[in-house]
């Protein structure tokens, strides 16, 4: 659990980057899209200012989750990604006026359910790695 901070440092990045190149793409302007060539097109999307921070920002949550992929279970530290599916859709509601019916309050309360799960079973082998671990060292 003593990485559990990185691991959400590694989702709230993520969410943020789909923030922003929601922000991107909505706002690109005319001049982005117009002309024929698809090389100069795609260089006016990814230079978009909102486009570029959210694929800056998500260099860094990859950084940030590979750090954390070296340090604990890949089993236990994905599944926390889907909390980025929480945070988007709820800063999605708040900065983008999107639709937060129902069915996807339902899913948000059992995604939050499962990582909840996930980061308690996480923590009770962390505990046993570590009971076992003090068994097998010699005494002094």
């Amino acid at each position: 659990m003593k990485f559990l901070p990185f691991i959400l440092f590694t989702v709230l990045t993520n969410a943020a980057a789909q923030l922003m190149l929601k922000q991107g793409m909505t706002t690109l302007s005319a001049m982005e899209w117009a002309g024929s060539n698809p090389l100069l097109k795609a260089i006016g999307i990814v230079f978009h200012p909102w486009v570029f921070a959210g694929l800056a920002t998500f260099v860094v949550s990859m950084a940030s989750h590979m750090f954390v992929l070296q340090k604990v279970e890949l089993s236990f530290a994905y599944p926390f990604l889907s909390l980025a599916y929480v945070a988007v859709a709820v800063a999605s509601w708040y900065f983008f006026s999107e639709n937060l019916d129902a069915p996807r309050l339902i899913g948000i309360g059992l995604i939050m359910a499962g990582t909840i799960f996930i980061a308690q079973s996480g923590a009770s082998a962390h505990a046993s790695d570590h009971q076992t671990q003090a068994m097998s060292e010699p005494a002094e």
